[in-house]
């Protein structure tokens, strides 16, 4: 190998054992697969530390021979944020996935940051606790990754990003040593925030190797209804009358084009329309609370039957068991794959104040087709937080390597409404590769300067991540 000295490669090696690390062809391109297709990895050798300890040495290992390392969790990531080159020794965390320990009376879990997303919301529900970061590649992401890229999903609106839902951290430092700020307080003023430092910086400040995380009163009750709505600012007003005439039981508010929901009840197997109703637009909506005697059902069949009175609905369907709960639940979740069956898309991870949604759709479209005539737009997402996957599909007799040629231009245009309307190119998933180059052109001079400054102040030789984010 000829970018790792045959020291470098026998430390690595006795460091880790015949488990901890691989340079066969096949699972090096399980690993060097990106999940959206657009990037490719070209490591020539991953390790699999098996502790904190295992990470700190590797990594240190790697810093004294000047080896860039490139941590990576569930490899789930949309920005290319997890891929290495072929001079770059790949770290995946997987065999780090215990769920250490749930703590009832602190409501919290101390994980590994290999824990896989879905078995730690299963530990936490063993002791009738909820850890409520809930998104589509649940049942691979890793929380390490969750919090590398400070993740959003479905429950935004009541619970927070990752970052909201994180009390400590552990992490290995550029030079192998170890960070313990694996904390459980809820409040500690004693300096600089240092977890929130490394929480979405993507592995480019250091590697998360444990977390202590939020855990919630597990839900009692559930109510989940899908409304027909006429245009998206009666889906904002909509979201006025929940949330005063709920309180704090709005889990998720999801809105839906016409176009993306047609998507999905056509091509996935197994799915029916919620309602006869045809409409432009549609709203997911669940209450939930961890009250016995909570009747969220009359609460939101009031709820919809004053939003029909005054014209915010049109038709509504309230989910009666769990099956159909399920049925919306998929409608919404698989609209990314259903948008696949259409041909070449084109995705925007964006938000903007809630207020302005409106605007960005309406601006949004009428751009992309100006540009791109024929184009069929498909946004959805969470209204509630004011993040929309403004994802659009090619034209029906559009070629599709020509419309994604098309990629960065139509990406100018939607981020530079994105930014007038006061908003972020990158809601959930990150900056990665992908928008590396975008953040540099919208994000200010003093952002930039600090951005560095904090870089270069941690990792002064950039050998963690390098050419991501910065």
């Amino acid at each position: 190998m000829s970018f790792l000295p045959d020291t470098a490669l026998q430390d690595l090696k006795d460091l880790l054992g015949p488990k901890g690390f691989s340079m066969e062809s096949d699972v090096l391109a399980a690993h060097n697969a990106e999940a959206r297709g657009k990037f490719e990895g070209h490591a020539e050798i991953i390790l699999f530390p098996a502790s904190t300890e295992e990470v700190a040495k590797a990594v240190a290992i790697c810093a004294a021979h000047n080896i860039a390392v490139v941590p990576q969790g569930g490899n789930t990531g949309r920005c290319g944020g997890a891929v290495a080159d072929d001079k770059q020794v790949l770290i995946n965390l997987k065999r780090m996935n215990r769920v250490i320990e749930i703590d009832a009376r602190d409501f919290t879990a101390t994980v590994e940051a290999g824990a896989i997303l879905q078995n730690i919301q299963e530990a936490a529900e063993k002791q009738d606790l909820l850890f409520p970061l809930s998104l589509g590649a649940e049942g691979t992401c890793q929380i390490g990754g969750n919090l590398a890229t400070n993740a959003g999903g479905l429950n935004v609106i009541r619970y927070g990003n990752a970052r909201d839902l994180c009390l400590g951290l552990e992490v290995v430092l550029p030079d192998g040593s170890v960070w313990n700020g694996l904390s459980k307080l809820r409040k500690d003023n004693t300096g600089y925030d240092l977890r929130d430092l490394f929480i979405g910086a993507e592995g480019t400040l250091g590697i998360i190797t444990k977390a202590t995380l939020k855990l919630f009163a597990q839900p009692k009750h559930v109510a989940t209804a899908w409304v027909a709505v006429p245009t998206p600012e009666c889906a904002l007003d909509l979201l006025a009358l929940a949330r005063r005439h709920t309180g704090d039981a709005i889990a998720a508010f999801e809105l839906i084009s016409k176009f993306a929901h047609d998507l999905s009840v056509t091509y996935l197997k197994g799915l029916t329309r919620p309602l006869a109703t045809k409409t432009d637009w549609h709203v997911l909506i669940e209450l939930t609370s961890s009250r016995p005697n909570d009747d969220l059902e009359t609460l939101l069949v009031d709820l919809l039957g004053q939003a029909v009175e005054i014209g915010l609905a049109s038709d509504a369907t309230l989910a009666q068991s769990e099956a159909q709960r399920e049925n919306l639940w998929a409608i919404r979740e698989g609209i990314p794959e259903a948008q696949g069956f259409e041909g070449g898309s084109i995705k925007h991870d964006v938000s903007v104040p809630i207020s302005k949604v409106p605007d960005l759709l309406k601006r949004g479209m009428a751009a992309a087709d100006a540009l791109i005539p024929g184009i069929r737009p498909c946004p959805f997402g969470h209204v509630g937080d004011g993040n929309i996957h403004f994802n659009f599909t090619q034209p029906a007799t559009m070629d599709k390597e020509r419309y994604l040629a098309e990629w960065q231009s139509l990406n100018s245009v939607i981020h530079d409404i994105v930014t007038e309307l006061g908003g972020s190119i990158s809601a959930e998933h990150g900056i990665g590769q992908l928008k590396r180059d975008e953040l540099a052109h919208y994000a200010s001079i003093e952002k930039l300067k600090l951005l560095r400054a904090i870089k270069d102040a941690i990792d002064p030789d950039g050998r963690l991540n390098p050419g991501k984010i910065v």
